[in-house]
């Protein structure tokens, strides 16, 4: 299951439930407000990491809502509102929303723009400043961002474009866990709706050709429910 725990702010209960159902099958955490009041209470009690804040509600504005949350909070917040008019999403994005959807949308178009949102404001997956193009060596496996060259102990090893893109997203953020959406967002793009499986084969692709034992991988390790990370393998003599 996802980390991630999304506030949904909607006053149409059928409306509500089905996207609830939706987000959950997605593997998001869901907490459910059906009024402005009531929002506001749900953030301050649970903290949620996104805001899916509908504009028309019941006791306070949606726009409301997001100017009070933004007096104190950076929050990640989606306005969704049933107008179409320009002015809708101006006014929406000038008092502090991180991005505007207009209904009816598909589910799929509103789960890539949730983490889309996500991915930019969680800190943990900022890459580290480094000079473009520098080598970059991390225990016996080195990886050269220029030539594409990946050398483990010395021995060179050969990889397709996108299994060297995968790895140098870990290398860049090794001894961080990077989230399996980020991956897939930074390698394959935001628009990507294929199969998160892809992912899975190219970090076994990588196992094969980099680990010592594929089979208990020590550098790209798996963090269950959230995505892989790189850590260094200490070389003693010998080895």
């Amino acid at each position: 299951m996802s980390r991630f725990h999304i506030l949904v702010v909607e006053d149409e209960p059928s409306f509500a439930e089905a996207l609830a159902i939706g987000l959950k099958k997605e593997g998001f955490r869901i907490s459910v407000a059906t009024d402005g009041v009531e929002a506001l209470q749900l953030w301050r009690r649970d903290e949620p990491d996104l805001i899916l804040l509908d504009i028309m509600l019941p006791k306070m504005s949606g726009l409301d809502v997001c100017r009070e949350i933004r007096a104190t909070s950076k929050v990640p917040i989606i306005m969704v509102t049933a107008k179409t008019g320009e002015i809708d999403a101006v006014v929406g994005l000038e008092v502090g929303a991180d991005d505007y959807v207009t209904k009816p949308y598909r589910l799929r178009e509103l789960v890539a723009r949730i983490r889309a949102v996500l991915r930019r404001a969680d800190e943990s997956v900022e890459v580290p400043p480094r000079v473009p193009g520098e080598r970059v060596q991390i225990g016996d496996v080195s990886v050269d961002p220029l030539s594409h060259e990946v050398r483990v102990r010395g021995e060179l090893v050969h990889l397709p474009l996108k299994e060297f893109e995968v790895l140098m997203l870990l290398v860049d953020n090794a001894g961080r866990v990077l989230l399996r959406e980020v991956i897939i967002d930074r390698a394959w793009g935001s628009d990507y709706h294929g199969d998160t499986k892809t992912l899975d084969v190219h970090i076994k692709r990588l196992r094969s050709k980099i680990e010592d034992d594929p089979a208990n991988p020590r550098r790209i390790v798996t963090i269950r429910g959230l995505g892989y990370k790189y850590q260094s393998v200490e070389v003693t003599p010998g080895s």
